[in-house]
This record gives structure tokens, sequence and C-alpha cells, in this order.
């Protein structure tokens, strides 16, 4: 019988949640918080989760080897359509947390999960329930206020909205942990594994690595003490998530494309390329110069991912990271560059960026079979029409005459590697 308080509602239960939010919750000090769980829609996790009292090993792959810790933060877990054990654990009063983990999708105007969201809040206003914090823990940009938007757009009651206004805090946070899916052989290795649970079906493999940076904005709101699992509570979010982007999410893009052209298949392979390497190296280089935070803190930071990226036994596929390049370029490269000459109008188009947009732009083209991005151009694509998906005003002369000198040394290098550039080779897609 569990004691722990079940504080804390999560919508979209997975492995990255499973390995991050679950793992700061069970090693924060104090009274031990709860989650109670919830699917997108699918019953098979709350399923496998239950069948085993929501226990589960969660399994640090580091270079050198494996270690495990069973992880029993969860207390109940739920089929996402079970819309009345939903309405009641967000009404309960010992509910003031909810979290997410839907993907950028789970945003949009065609989604449901605010619908959700707001059917909660209306359970839990006709409760009587107190001030509530909703906290996405999904990558985009100010999620906080990504949000809040998207409740406000699905609730239709004027009394409803005004005590979503007055009850409901919806904090901003920064989230990284790399979590790979979990394979057959994954869970035959977790008998020799100390530590693991014994006859675990549902075990997560993550990278060492973990990082959260929340939004200090939980005034009334109950919540655990994360700051002392690691958790770092900020004023501002932004600064972290421009980190994020720019050193991770932009290496991993320019990794991704550079690297299959190169014939890699996952990040550990193509950071070992000279040329890969470089390349990052100069989106970094870019980057940086753009950052407020220390710089010690940045470079810190890039030394770690290098670390990261290295590590052999983290299947990271390039083949996942390429996806969506017409949505995840924009923030990723493109904001850095229009940074760069908003600051200095001589400065033009550093070769990093240039190297990544060249390098999309190879990869729609030359490998359209790998191209999984309804807004990516065709591939029969000039170059004036991917600058239109991602970045109509960076279409002169300059960074034209730039982005097709980059695109001509990939090609140079790809053919000296002899790779088949549109040559697919199947791989496993891992969340990052």
């Amino acid at each position: 019988m569990t004691t722990r308080r079940p504080g804390i509602v999560h919508l979209g239960v997975g492995a990255f949640a499973r390995a991050h939010l679950a793992w700061y919750t069970q090693r924060a000090a104090g009274a031990p918080w709860g989650i109670t769980a919830f699917t997108g829609r699918s019953a098979h996790a709350a399923e496998a989760l239950t069948a085993q009292d929501c226990r589960y090993t969660l399994v640090t792959r580091a270079a050198a080897g494996d270690t495990a810790e069973v992880v029993d933060a969860i207390v109940a877990a739920h089929p996402g359509s079970d819309d009345e054990a939903w309405r009641r654990a967000v009404a309960s009063a010992d509910t003031s947390i909810v979290t997410l983990t839907v993907t950028e999708a789970g945003y949009r105007a065609d989604s449901d999960v605010p619908a959700r969201l707001v059917d909660g809040l209306a359970a839990r206003r006709d409760a009587g329930g107190g001030r509530i914090a909703l906290v996405s823990l999904d990558n985009l940009t100010h999620n906080g206020e990504v949000l809040r938007r998207a409740v406000a757009s699905a609730v239709d009651d004027a009394a409803l909205r005004t005590w979503v206004d007055e009850h409901v805090a919806f904090p901003s946070s920064m989230v990284d942990r790399i979590t790979p899916a979990t394979t057959d052989a994954d869970v035959a290795g977790l008998a020799d594994l100390p530590g693991a649970l014994p006859g675990d079906r549902v075990p997560v493999v993550t990278e060492p690595f973990a990082e959260w940076v929340l939004e200090d904005a939980f005034t009334g709101v109950d919540r655990p003490a994360w700051e002392t699992a690691g958790v770092r509570l900020v004023g501002d979010v932004t600064p972290f998530e421009q980190r994020k982007l720019w050193l991770l999410n932009g290496a991993h893009s320019v990794l991704a494309y550079l690297g299959m052209l190169l014939g890699h298949e996952t990040v550990a392979e193509a950071v070992g390329d000279p040329r890969c390497r470089a390349a990052v190296d100069q989106l970094w280089d870019e980057a940086s110069a753009e950052l407020t935070l220390p710089a010690d803190e940045t470079t810190a930071a890039r030394a770690a991912l290098l670390g990261r990226f290295a590590n052999p036994r983290i299947r990271h596929t390039l083949r996942q990271i390429a996806a969506g390049g017409s949505e995840k370029l924009p923030v990723r490269v493109v904001d850095v560059v229009r940074r760069r000459r908003d600051r200095d109008p001589d400065a033009g188009i550093g070769p990093g960026a240039a190297t990544a947009i060249a390098a999309w732009w190879l990869h729609c083209t030359e490998q359209p079979a790998l191209v999984t991005d309804p807004g990516a151009p065709g591939p029969d694509s000039d170059l004036h029409a991917v600058l239109a998906v991602i970045a109509p005003d960076l279409d002169t002369t300059p960074v034209v005459a730039a982005v097709t000198a980059a695109a001509d040394r990939i090609r140079a290098a790809a053919h000296d590697t002899g790779s088949a550039a549109g040559s697919p080779r199947t791989d496993e897609g891992v969340h990052a």
C-alpha cells in the first residue's frame, strides 16, 4: 500500500515521463508525492504498469555500463479514455499539479488535449477545488504560455474562464533527458542487472544526464520539493530554453541531416566524424555569441553535450531526429541567424547555420525517402523554395551564396565518403 500523496496527475505517460518527471519526483525530499498517470488514448501502457503495481525499472545507460533502480512514484495508471477517472483525479483535493507530455501536436487547435484539460478543470471548479498548476514538459518554447493559450481557446463558458484565470498557474519549463525505446533485449537483460524489478515487462532505458529548469510560478500551489532533487527553479526559463534549442537541438539537426548524407545512422557515429563535429562547433560558436547565460555555463553545456552525443550505448537515430525540419529549423537555427544580424547587420550568416540549412536542403532533395515532414519542400526544390519554408527574410544574395557553397562542400564530402544519399537504412526512432 503506497504512502505517497497522489498530488500529481500526468497526461501522456510514456518512457520520457517515467525517466524524468517520475524520477525527479521520487528523488525529492520531504513527504513523498505520487503520480496518477493517464495515457494518451491507448490502454496498453496503463494496463502494463497496473499489472506490476505501477513499479518499474529505470535503467541508466552510461558508456561504461548499465545501472538499475526501481521507481515507484506512479501510484495509479489509467487509459486516457477513462474520462470519469480523469475528472475525479483532477478534481481531487489531493491534486495540486497536472503535468503533460503530449508532444507539440497536443497543443494544436485540432487536438483534444485542451478540451480534456478543461473538462478536468470544470470538475475541479464544481468540486470547490483550490489553486492548481498545469505544467507542460514538452519541447516547446514558452510552453507554459502555449498551454495557457490552448486551454483558454477550449473554454467556452465565461464563468469557468474567470475561475481558470483566478485558480490555474501555467509555469514554463525546460526538460532534457534522452530516452530510447525499450527493446526486447533490454527486458531480457534485466535478469542479470542488480537492482532491477524482478519480472519487469516495462522497464525504461535512459541516459545518465537529466535536466529540468522550472519557472518558479507556484504561488498558492503545493508542490514537491523538486529543487532538492536537482530541479532548477528560476524566474525566467527563456535563456535555458534558448540554450537547449540552439545548442542541443541545433546540433541534433545538423548531425541528423549532415550525418545521414555522409552515411551515418546514429548521433554517436555522426559526432565521431570530424566533418560533422566541425559543423557542430561552428553552429555552437554562432549560438554562444547570442546566448545571455554566463560564458562558463555555456562552455560547460557544450562539453556535457559532446559527452552525451558520444555515448555509444544510447542508440539515438538520426532518422528520427530529422523529422519535422520545417518546424524545427526556424527555432533551432534561423532564430540565431536573425539575432546575429540584428546585433551586427554586417555579420551575415555564419558557416554553421549555412551548413545546417544546406544539409536540410540536400536531405529533402537527395533523400526524399527519409523525409517525414509535411511542411518540407519537395525533392525538386531549389534553395529559394527551401528558404521560403523556413526563413523568407533570409533569401538574399549573400545568404544564398553561403548556403550554396556549403551544399557544394557537403556533396563533395558525401562523394568522397561514397555514401548513397538516397538509400535509407532502417532505424528505430528515439524520443529526444
